[in-house]
């Protein structure tokens, strides 16, 4: 159990190895997190938003985020020819902006650093998330009218 406390109360928080149990929790995480990006550029389609997560979960490369004992959110690690693809990170929203994503992507870097490895991602056009992974050292590689493709090469401005 890892503590994040950026602001107000102290976080209490673990990553758990994701079950297809878990499955349905993180679709309606996701389906709310990025309604208000994929609404901004003309993309929210309530079938689509979910049935995205469902053809790619992989319980095996995605951990649950457990915040004072509840489901928090996810993230997934998935191994890629050239290093990793982080994907699927979704936070509560009444989580968001108190420093426990910062201290999850903390984390998952620190594994990412020691196998030496590239981390990519992709980020929706606008999407505050950004200003997170470029603080952990993510810079953009590609981008496209929806997608922001970036990435962090080992030990790059971990905070």
């Amino acid at each position: 159990m890892e503590t994040s406390t950026r602001t107000g109360r102290p976080v209490e928080w673990a990553l758990r190895s994701a079950e297809p149990a878990d499955l349905e929790a993180i679709v309606e995480l996701r389906a709310t997190v990025m309604r208000p990006d994929l609404e901004r550029l003309g993309r929210f389609d309530e079938y689509r938003v979910r049935q995205r997560l469902r053809d790619a979960f992989s319980p095996q490369h995605t951990s649950v985020i457990v915040a004072d004992g509840a489901f928090a959110g996810s993230v997934a690690v998935r191994p890629a020819e050239d290093g990793r693809w982080l994907e699927h990170f979704y936070l509560d929203p009444g989580l968001q902006g108190r420093g426990l994503g910062s201290a999850v992507l903390r984390t998952l870097l620190k594994r990412t650093d020691a196998d030496d490895v590239l981390v990519r991602l992709n980020v929706l056009q606008g999407s505050a998330a950004r200003r997170l992974y470029e603080r952990h050292g993510f810079t953009v590689e590609a981008q496209d009218p929806v997608d922001v493709f970036m990435v962090r090469r080992p030990g790059a401005g971990t905070p």
